[in-house]
């Protein structure tokens, strides 16, 4: 699949989600298999650049190619600035929010909400082409504001008129926000329409699913979010099922160890120490899903407060899971089995 000038090295990406796709996760999911990952979305307003989090959401030091930043935002001009601002910072393909089902998105008109105002779609999207014309664009929407009223068709021709170079498409409306099942239908009938790539977004977690998906609906790539929480390695696995056909052997305890700790490393080095173990509990948390006593352990996680606490907590779980099986193995469905 390529996007503007970047052939990427599977179809298999990275779903931007807040305060999920730091530089740290990014770079964690490429390592292990993703083809691309697009960053959590960085707002327009520009009287926030000088801020801390846009900073660091704006820093892809060592990131491998192509690094795409999602921004957001509802006013044609500062998206465009928006736009501009990452391209000069090293964003090599510049993706736009009009997906996020928020509340506190929505209801300043951004995110899922501009889909119900096709005519400032357009303007948006023209003016961030127009704003960075030797970097690709391209276009996160939902299937529409709700299920009486989804325009994903229409969205599409917007977006291939002003010269977005790739649409995802989640299968969802706002309306539905995470509730209920993707519908894969819209999905397959933009891909006829579509004459840029289009990957599908929603419910995508295992193998199957993703095969399934993408025979479904035709779509060139597909995006896959919280299934990829604390299971980074979910890529690899997809990507071994689609050329292979068969099932590459889960992780073992050994290895979700080690990768769980040099992700926290990368965190502590990213954000600092305190700030740093507060976002790692989350990662902690969902890696540890399934494992023996993992409940209490996650609640026990969660009153540390040093980076010396948190890591030797880790170590001391994991030392306990060998110890009652040293060949222990996670699997997608949150039990513990023996590994093959």
């Amino acid at each position: 699949m390529r996007i503007g000038p970047y052939t990427l090295n599977n179809n298999l990406i990275v779903a931007p989600m807040a305060g999920v796709t730091d530089r740290p996760f990014r770079q964690l999911c490429k390592r292990m298999g993703a083809g691309m990952a697009v960053s959590e979305m960085v707002t327009s307003n520009s009287l926030l650049y000088g801020s801390a989090k846009t900073r660091r959401r704006a820093d892809h030091d060592g990131e491998v190619s192509p690094i795409s930043v999602q921004i957001a935002g509802s006013d044609p001009a500062m998206m465009a600035e928006a736009a501009r601002y990452n391209a000069d910072r090293g964003a090599q393909i510049i993706d736009i929010n009009m997906g996020c089902p928020a509340k506190k998105i929505c209801n300043v008109m951004a995110g899922s909400a501009l889909l119900q105002d096709e005519p400032l779609v357009a303007r948006i999207l023209a003016a961030v082409v127009s704003a960075v014309p030797d970097v690709p664009v391209t276009l996160k929407i939902r299937t529409g504001w709700d299920k009486q009223h989804r325009n994903a068709l229409a969205i599409l021709n917007i977006a291939q008129d002003c010269g977005v170079q790739a649409l995802a498409l989640h299968g969802r409306t706002r309306a539905c926000g995470y509730t209920g099942e993707a519908e894969y239908e819209t999905i397959a009938a933009v891909k006829v329409r579509a004459h840029i790539p289009v990957i599908a977004n929603g419910d995508i977690t295992t193998p199957e699913k993703a095969r399934f998906v993408l025979e479904y609906t035709g779509a060139d790539a597909v995006m896959i979010g919280r299934a990829a929480q604390g299971r980074p390695w979910i890529f690899r696995e997809i990507d071994y099922f689609l050329q292979m056909g068969s099932h590459l052997a889960a992780p073992e305890v050994t290895e979700i160890h080690r990768v769980l700790k040099d992700h926290l490393y990368d965190l502590y080095a990213f954000y600092g120490e305190q700030a740093g173990v507060r976002v790692a509990r989350k990662h902690i948390s969902w890696y540890t899903r399934g494992l023996h006593e993992s409940a209490v352990f996650r609640h026990e996680m969660n009153q540390l407060q040093t980076l010396t606490q948190q890591v030797s907590a880790v170590d001391e779980f994991f030392d306990n899971c060998r110890a009652r099986g040293k060949n222990l193995a996670y699997v997608a469905d949150d039990t513990i089995t023996e590994a093959a």
